[in-house]
């Protein structure tokens, strides 16, 4: 027959049998235990997570930045992140002047950056003052 895995005691319990014993519980009470996972699970789910290692749209987006709103312009902004599952892209301006400029190109901007890939789902621009 398997053998189980032995029940844990509850915190009361284990205060009890420490009490007993003579040995102190050092835990605090609003404390809890979880499970341990192993290192190479972990590491994998932070790498699928952040994508690391791999191209993101946002970094297609980054490194034609220039082309795509102008040398003047891009001095004066980036690209900061995307939002809403992709449909919309954060951008942050430095100047009033640059920012009311995106503002009135916005639409050429995006249909610009749908033609980039992993792009396609993007529908507005948020620009913010920064």
């Amino acid at each position: 027959m398997a053998e189980k895995d032995p029940v844990p005691f509850s915190k009361t319990a284990e205060e009890l049998i420490g009490d007993l014993r003579g040995v102190p519980y050092d835990e605090p009470r609003r404390q809890k235990l979880r499970a341990t996972h192993g290192l190479a699970q972990v590491i994998d789910q932070l790498v699928t997570k952040y994508q690391l290692g791999r191209s993101t749209p946002e970094d297609t987006i980054r490194a034609q930045w220039t082309e795509i709103v102008g040398a003047a312009n891009a001095v004066y902004s980036h690209a900061a992140r995307l939002e809403a599952g992709g449909r919309t892209l954060v951008v942050i301006a430095a100047h009033a002047v640059v920012r009311n400029e995106l503002f009135h190109h916005r639409q050429a901007i995006v249909e610009k950056l749908r033609k980039l890939p992993g792009c396609g789902d993007l529908k507005q621009l948020n620009l913010r003052a920064g």
